[in-house]
């Protein structure tokens, strides 16, 4: 449905994660790819998704000669825990402490994203709560064993072993808290015809 939708436009995600990738391949989207490097800072007196939203629109910004059929896509992530922003760890003894802080407790997950055409742009953002159990040094140590940490804001994915084990319960969309609300950016994209006019 969306493919046919789309059918005349070249869709660009600037995104190099594989989750992301996947779920474009999974909504059935011809899509390419196309990174641009961004230093990815922020004014540090954004809260929430304001970050997500800042950094989605920064990544768009290094698109500047998007043809009258270009559709780019950019999306930014992070947890928001004790009323401040865990990013991707920078290290093992990060990742760790992350996790060790929010054992027992709650946090949220934000993700945006910016669609931007030649004419146009639009920014997108949700949030899901997600919950934890009580967990013990042991188990981050055998999870960050497997090194599924590496790359993910927060240091823990909800799709890998540790939120198959220590996620207790979410409030909200689960694919958000992998990185792309995917319910949201498909009625945005079904619908971009209509909004642009």
């Amino acid at each position: 449905m969306l493919k046919e939708k789309l059918k005349n436009y070249n869709i660009i995600l600037a995104s190099g994660s594989p989750r992301r990738q996947q779920f474009f391949k999974d909504l059935a989207i011809d899509f390419t790819i196309q990174l641009k490097p961004v230093k990815e800072i922020y004014p540090k007196t954004l809260k929430a998704e304001e970050i997500t939203n800042y950094l989605a629109d920064l990544k768009s910004k290094a698109f500047t000669n998007l043809s009258d059929n270009d559709i780019l896509i950019t999306s930014d992530t992070i947890v928001w825990f004790d009323s401040k922003p865990l990013e991707k760890p920078k290290s093992r003894s990060e990742a760790f402490e992350m996790l060790m802080n929010m054992s027992g407790k709650q946090h949220q997950v934000y993700t945006s994203v910016c669609v931007k055409t030649s004419e146009n742009q639009f920014l997108i953002n949700d949030c899901t709560k997600v919950i934890l159990k009580n967990y013990d040094a042991s188990m981050i140590n055998y999870y960050l064993d497997l090194e599924d940490y590496k790359d993910k804001a927060g240091s823990y994915g909800i799709q890998n072993w540790f939120g198959m084990t220590c996620v207790d319960r979410i409030e909200g969309n689960y694919y958000n808290v992998m990185g792309l609300p995917t319910e949201k950016l498909y009625n945005l994209l079904i619908n971009l015809e209509q909004q642009v006019k």
